[in-house]
């Protein structure tokens, strides 16, 4: 059976990313291809500066790559103006960074509920989203906490609160699992496979943690620029 176009969420063709100059120029992504499908989850695994963290921020309309061309939802991003990358990543992309991205004079609620505001929410809707946010990461209780009184695993659940509050269609996360115990690990991605599942939320993943190879449906490696699926363990797969 052949996929709808409508199906596609993310699509890299030929996607080149390079910098410096002509004499000093780095070759970080080489005519890489992907494609992702609606409610699927996408796990990128490679050693440190592979380029995982760079094709997400291009998928993510954070940079721009030197050459080929990346659909997202459907928009051919290459050809889009800042103004409607900012709206696409308002309103139907969702952020989880390595580095939490938290501001610090604000608490977990205040953090989860800026990000509500860019596309244009009530107040009432931001509120119970922030909430049920929480709730759903185990962090109700430290609602009114800003981050310098939160552990590290704390802050990363924040910041996953906050990609989920804002139900995007595409969730993009750089090591989500990082500073997590691995019952809360698992706890994390059992979120994501449900989400995905009742959402049709898309995930893309970026980890160096080989448990999530067990939650998500493709497992990719990327190597000297080029990604290479990676063939999961028959005993590990999930429907």
């Amino acid at each position: 059976m052949s996929i709808m176009a409508t199906d596609i969420v993310v699509k890299c063709v030929n996607v080149r990313r390079t910098y410096g100059n002509a004499e000093t120029e780095v070759h970080v992504l080489r005519d890489l291809n992907l494609e992702i499908e609606k409610g699927k989850l996408v796990v990128l695994y490679g050693p440190s500066g592979s380029g995982k963290t760079t094709l997400l921020n291009l998928i993510g309309t954070l940079d721009m790559p030197t050459g080929g061309t990346i659909r997202v939802l459907g928009n051919d991003i290459v050809q889009m103006n800042e103004e409607e990358h900012a709206k696409l990543r308002r309103q139907q992309i969702g952020f989880v960074f390595q580095s939490y991205a938290l501001l610090p004079t604000h608490t977990a609620l205040e953090n989860i509920d800026l990000t509500l505001r860019l596309p244009g929410l009530s107040h009432r809707e931001r509120g119970l989203r922030s909430q049920e946010a929480l709730e759903v990461v185990g962090l109700s209780a430290w609602a009114d906490h800003v981050p310098d009184e939160l552990s590290g695993g704390q802050r990363q659940r924040i910041a996953i609160a906050r990609a989920i509050a804002l139900q995007p269609q595409l969730i993009l996360a750089d090591e989500p699992t990082s500073g997590l115990d691995t019952r809360m690990a698992r706890g994390v991605m059992t979120l994501f496979r449900e989400i995905a599942q009742v959402r049709d939320t898309t995930f893309l993943l970026v980890s160096h943690d080989p448990m999530l190879t067990e939650y998500v449906d493709n497992a990719y490696d990327l190597k000297d620029g080029r990604l290479t699926l990676r063939l999961k363990d028959v005993g590990t797969e999930r429907a």
